[in-house]
């Protein structure tokens, strides 16, 4: 069952017993002077869908655009309950994780050792985690919510306050808009990508299978993963990944042109994004090329320590002791907040609820196979007491701090100093609008465009490296020219979903591939579970 990239165990080991061997219904062939190295069928069946649905969308963009425009708000408003209780399903396993006998298993076995130091393993985890989302929503999402908070008709029908909002009560509604950003951006989220990756380590590092998402559900469906049952559920996977990774690079462009537009009045529009995207989708190919140390490690550890130097900037330049108190009092808004937030059932506030909350979770939900899988491919050696407090809680902290920084100090300039541009702003606008009030405009918001070009970038080669892997029948080391297709096609769904509705297709195109991938992930933490309890400890 195993080879150089799936070593078996260290130490004692609850081995699965398969026949199955990694890659034997792969097809192995050349094509023109490229090896190529494919599972059959899930290669075929995702790359002609993902194709067809390519070509669907550019060439009927008006329909493709009223489908997507229905999509999203049906699902969200009738599957909103499902997403949120699902989520603390999540969160709940992994805090049990932590503190009961099964935190002390190893990924690899028990004599196992990291592969990567903790700079190195947290900088990848975070940057593949959700690096362009903090840079679009950093900003934007806690004024949003604020602004709905304190508006008059807050808590009403129409409103999208979360919760009841506090109209007319600025310090309420800022603790309430501070705690919804954290609730959307921390443990849960975390939790959804935590379960995936450490299920998706358990099975390979430990069990002996392939890394790739049928794995996690021998416990459940035993040697049918290898037929149709486990083809289906490794198709899902790549459509989850795709279509969670496009909404991202969607986002990512969309800031990026505000940006350019911004500093050097680079034309926005669908031109531009397609442009930028193409260029960033062949820069991304250059890193998958260079391979995961010498590409992806790279970039990560940059854009970690240009993301580091905005942040402190912000906090030097900003309000510095509103930021280092506001930190610990958006932790405790958090916390107060927490039941209602996460409840999934009875919500009068159905356009925060629905149109947030069902969206975010669809979302990270789709981006779990991507994130989970890469975060797996770099977490040998770890114990899942380690694993689940670096990956779930630091993290989650990170973003809390990062959010109380950039939200915090754009809601404090409209509070304060009455500067009522970064409200009046564009979402994808409202960064460089915030960061225009502080000293070296120009600079920071330069450094702000390029590091959503490198998480854009970090993205498309992570995701590419992942969907390959599923593709290859759980092979991590199968030919570079099939990482190029993927990333390639990465790009391509992107600039459909932009041309065929803009921001609303690709939203739908994350909540309806997050939908059924929901059911598999709950049925996968119970196989998780399942493994944990058969580990040597």
């Amino acid at each position: 069952m195993s080879d150089a990239a799936n070593p078996l165990p260290e130490g004692p080991a609850d081995l699965i017993e398969t026949d199955y061997e990694i890659g034997q219904d792969n097809i192995q062939t050349k094509l023109g002077p490229f090896g190529i190295d494919i599972h059959n069928p899930v290669f075929m069946v995702s790359g002609l869908t993902i194709v067809a649905f390519v070509v669907f969308t550019l060439a009927l963009q008006q329909e493709a655009e009223a489908i997507f425009g229905w999509l999203r708000p049906a699902i969200t408003s009738t599957f909103d309950w499902f997403f949120l209780a699902a989520a603390n399903v999540f969160v709940l396993l992994c805090l049990a994780l932590i503190v009961t006998p099964l935190g002390k298993v190893r990924l690899g076995g028990r004599d196992a050792t990291p592969d990567y130091s903790y700079s190195g393993w947290f900088a990848m985890l975070f940057a593949a985690g959700m690096g362009i989302g903090l840079m679009f929503f950093g900003v934007s999402e806690p004024i949003s919510h604020f602004s709905s908070s304190v508006a008059e008709g807050a808590g009403s029908p129409d409103s999208w306050a979360p919760l009841a909002g506090a109209a007319g009560d600025p310090a309420e509604a800022r603790r309430l808009g501070m705690a919804a950003t954290i609730f959307h951006w921390g443990r849960h989220p975390w939790a959804i990508y935590a379960v995936v990756a450490l299920a998706l380590g358990l099975f390979s590092y430990n069990k002996g299978l392939p890394l790739s998402f049928r794995s996690i559900f021998y416990p459940v469906f035993g040697d049918r993963v290898w037929g149709w049952t486990g083809h289906i559920i490794d198709i899902l996977a790549v459509f989850a990944t795709l279509f969670g990774l496009a909404t991202s690079l969607g986002f990512g462009a969309e800031q990026a042109n505000a940006g350019l537009n911004h500093l050097f009045g680079v034309p926005v529009g669908n031109t531009s994004k397609v442009l930028l995207i193409t260029g960033i989708t062949a820069i991304a190919l250059v890193s998958v090329v260079a391979g995961l140390d010498a590409g992806v490690k790279r970039l990560s550890e940059i854009n970690m320590v240009l993301a580091a130097l905005l942040l402190v900037f912000v906090v030097a330049v900003g309000p510095s002791m509103a930021i280092a108190t506001g930190f610990f009092q958006n932790l405790i808004a958090y916390a107060e907040y927490l039941p209602a937030l996460s409840n999934p059932f009875g919500r009068e506030d159905a356009n925060f609820s629905q149109g947030w909350t069902s969206f975010y979770w669809a979302w990270w939900i789709s981006w779990s196979p991507f994130v989970g899988m890469f975060i797996a491919r770099v977490s040998r050696g770890r114990t899942v007491r380690e694993f689940m407090i670096c990956v779930l809680l630091i993290p989650s902290l990170v973003s809390v701090f990062w959010m109380t920084a950039f939200g915090g100090t754009a809601i404090g300039q409209i509070v304060n100093d009455g500067y009522q541009a970064v409200n009046d702003a564009a979402l994808e606008l409202k960064l460089f609008v915030m960061l225009e009030a502080l000293p070296l405009a120009g600079i920071t918001s330069f450094i702000g465009i390029v590091l959503v070009i490198v998480f854009f970038v970090t993205s498309s080669d992570s995701g590419s490296l992942v969907i390959d892997t599923i593709t290859a029948g759980g092979k991590v080391d199968a030919p570079v020219p099939q990482r190029v297709f993927w990333a390639i096609f990465e790009g391509l769904v992107a600039i459909a979903l932009l041309l065929g509705g803009g921001l609303a297709a690709l939203q739908a195109a994350a909540v309806s591939t997050g939908l059924p991938f929901t059911l598999v992930l709950l049925l996968g933490c119970w196989a998780l579970v399942k493994g944990l309890r058969s580990e040597p400890r």
